[in-house]
């Protein structure tokens, strides 16, 4: 009896097939990188230029530690529901004497409807939020902080938008949306280095 050999699999073309495949999915798949924290950063300053010297009253100090407590001004543990509402009253105080501003080149914050408390911020302009958080505060807290002081100059924009132009910050023009961050509520939010 003849012995029959038995067929070999031609495997080359399998190759081929499998990569053919892969680059079809490559190509197919989407890949969403646009995620993060949009920031712009400031520009590299000269080393001749003095920074500007800011009042202490103007800086709205928050402390996230490590068991994820939210420290405001360095004697309020807040929660944080209660974040975006002392940032907003914080930036839109508009406590600085007008004669001051003036010879600042400000203009007095005619639109803020804060205390005019002149032991807070001067004018949404000088307000400046300073972030500091702990190398252990976990991720989801740093977001939802951020979210907040994010959050607070949205709501004072939208505000302004709804009383000055009858309608939603998003729904104004470039012109007017980059009037309204550049001289009205210019977001400021300085982080610290993370303490250890």
């Amino acid at each position: 009896m003849a012995r029959r050999d038995t067929p070999e699999i031609n495997a080359g073309s399998m190759a081929d097939i499998a990569f053919l495949l892969l680059i079809f999915f490559l190509v197919t798949t989407t890949m969403d990188i646009d995620t993060g924290i949009s920031r712009k950063l400031p520009e590299k300053q000269d080393p001749n230029i003095k920074p500007p010297i800011l009042k202490e009253k103007n800086v709205f100090e928050v402390n996230v530690n490590r068991n994820n407590q939210i420290l405001v001004e360095g004697e309020i543990y807040m929660d944080i529901e209660d974040l975006r509402e002392a940032a907003m009253k914080f930036i839109d105080n508009g406590g600085g004497d007008a004669a001051t501003l003036k010879a600042e080149g400000i203009d007095p914050c005619t639109w803020c409807e804060g205390d005019k408390d002149p032991g807070s911020s001067d004018h949404p302009k000088k307000a400046v939020i300073s972030l500091q958080s702990d190398r252990g505060t976990s991720y989801a807290t740093y977001i939802a902080v951020q979210n907040e002081l994010v959050g607070a100059y949205t709501d004072l924009r939208n505000r302004y938008a709804n009383k000055k132009y009858g309608k939603d910050f998003d729904d104004l023009t470039t012109i007017q949306q980059d009037e309204i961050k550049d001289n009205i509520y210019p977001q400021v939010i300085s982080e610290a280095e993370p303490t250890k």
